[in-house]
């Protein structure tokens, strides 16, 4: 309440900073375990993208649009990529329907983790590039480097 009567803008719950932070330790981990090149895409509690990089390498095109789409389901769905996986494997016609709710938007594919604060889910970051595994293993990565709690 204190804040709508100074007007001044709501803090962000998942910094800039953070998300850098996310982005470079995902990054530094793939580099560390001899990986193929990464995608990794940072989003807020909101969905919307807060920080990105994609390293340099062939086979990238789709990347993007994949590591977001994974970020994207996990914030969305309040999951990880890969427990909206294994529903999706149980329930063929639940990953449709989701695709199709988020226009496209959600990669039901392990590799998106959400980002926790204690426990609320302030973002997720999604990495595409390697095995799912080993995505999920370096967005867990730059989670924990930041100080932050990662959901999967």
């Amino acid at each position: 309440l204190a804040q709508a009567t100074t007007g001044a803008p709501p803090l962000p719950k998942l910094t800039l900073e953070q998300a850098n932070t996310i982005v470079a330790k995902s990054l530094k981990k793939g580099n560390e375990l001899g990986l193929n090149p990464l995608t990794v895409a940072v989003v807020d509690d909101g969905g919307n993208l807060k920080a990105f990089a994609r390293e340099d390498g062939p086979g990238a095109a789709l990347r993007p649009q994949i590591a977001t789409g994974k970020a994207f389901g996990a914030v969305g769905m309040g999951l990880s990529s890969r427990a909206i996986n294994e529903r999706v494997l149980e329930r063929p016609h639940f990953g449709v329907a989701l695709v199709g709710a988020s226009d496209g938007r959600l990669v039901p594919v392990p590799g998106g983790v959400l980002i926790k604060d204690a426990d609320e889910i302030i973002g997720a970051v999604g990495i595409s590039g390697d095995t799912s595994d080993n995505d999920e293993a370096t967005a867990i990565a730059g989670i924990e480097a930041a100080g932050l709690t990662a959901g999967v």
